[in-house]
């Protein structure tokens, strides 16, 4: 007769719900490759931590000491990416959190962390 410690539970808990469809792969790649970038995971969380939960380009350039073209460039990535959303003011453009496609980043991350322990 087995029998299974916590520490062995966890090792066998799903990573995702069932098999991934083509539908729901490509978009959570475009997620996986978007964070890849430490660039864009600092993004991230600077916008996620500004006092009002959105900051303008003008904004995110000094704090990476990168140009306004690359950081665009980045940030188009993550919004591409689901993670962030774009609202254009006259000139400017302000960034936020897309905060449901973040909190299931995070949630797929969590159960893979609890796999892996």
């Amino acid at each position: 007769m087995s029998t299974t410690t916590p520490a062995d539970a966890a090792c066998c808990l799903p990573t995702f719900q069932g098999p991934l469809t083509s539908e729901e792969a490509e978009p959570l790649a475009a997620v996986f490759k978007a964070v890849a970038d430490p660039v864009r995971l600092r993004l991230l969380s600077i916008i996620e931590h500004t006092e009002n939960g959105e900051a303008c380009v003008c904004d995110l350039t000094e704090p990476l000491d990168l140009s306004q073209p690359t950081v665009s460039h980045h940030l188009k990535i993550l919004v591409d990416a689901g993670l962030l959303t774009r609202t254009k003011r006259g000139r400017w453009a302000y960034y936020a959190v897309q905060r449901p496609a973040l909190d299931e980043f995070g949630a797929l991350l969590r159960r893979q962390r609890a796999a892996a322990a």
